[in-house]
């Protein structure tokens, strides 16, 4: 059986003191090093988990530059006749559009020339020269009013709550939401709405009955 005197291995109790002090350094030394390259491991996965997660970002900041997001929210401005529009819904509607048929982002750049060479004053007078011109900027205007008021671009829901669809009705419809307006509030008389007097600006679709 081994014996420790004073906490110092067997070995150690016929060799000189410097020999013990050298032989302390030496284990220090091992462990240190150990110790180093432990660390030096852990920040060299630090740093290419850092890379990793700022590559796909300035991937998605380069793409969105790309993009025709100026132009998508002058044509959105005056397709849904408002002066003003969230700029984070539009750069993900746009986004989206143009992720899902990449034609979209020239066929954006032509409905801008011509929404800027022309004097529209209102959303039907353009959508109605914007299919006159060509036929297949019906769907793209279509794809920019499903967005704002529907909220979906590409198949995907981009935005739920603040879809314009909302807006137009917040004052007496809510949401589909467990949290709505108080107790009963169902049972309280609507706002009286004017009956629309507009014609429609584009000619008719194909009537599509989507998946539920």
């Amino acid at each position: 059986m081994r014996k420790e005197r004073g906490s110092q291995p067997l070995c150690l109790w016929h060799v000189s003191p410097n020999a013990m002090r050298l032989s302390r350094l030496l284990r220090m030394s091992r462990r240190d090093t150990l110790l180093a390259g432990m660390s030096a491991a852990l920040a060299g996965s630090i740093g290419v988990a850092v890379a990793q997660d700022q590559q796909p970002s300035d991937q998605r900041s380069s793409n969105t530059e790309d993009l025709p997001v100026e132009e998508f929210m002058a044509l959105s401005r005056r397709l849904t006749d408002r002066a003003e529009l969230d700029q984070r819904i539009g750069d993900a509607l746009c986004a989206g559009i143009v992720h899902g048929n990449a034609a979209r982002a020239e066929q954006i750049h032509a409905l801008h020339d011509l929404l800027t060479k022309g004097n529209f004053a209102s959303a039907s007078e353009f959508a109605h020269a914007a299919e006159t011109q060509d036929k297949a900027y019906k769907d793209v205007v279509h794809e920019i009013m499903t967005g704002w008021y529907r909220g979906v671009a590409d198949g995907k829901v981009v935005v739920y709550r603040s879809a314009l669809m909302f807006d137009i009705t917040k004052d007496a419809v809510y949401p589909k939401t467990y949290a709505s307006g108080g107790p009963f509030y169902w049972t309280a008389k609507p706002p009286e709405v004017a009956v629309p007097t507009g014609q429609p600006a584009m000619s008719p679709s194909k009537f599509v009955v989507e998946p539920t």
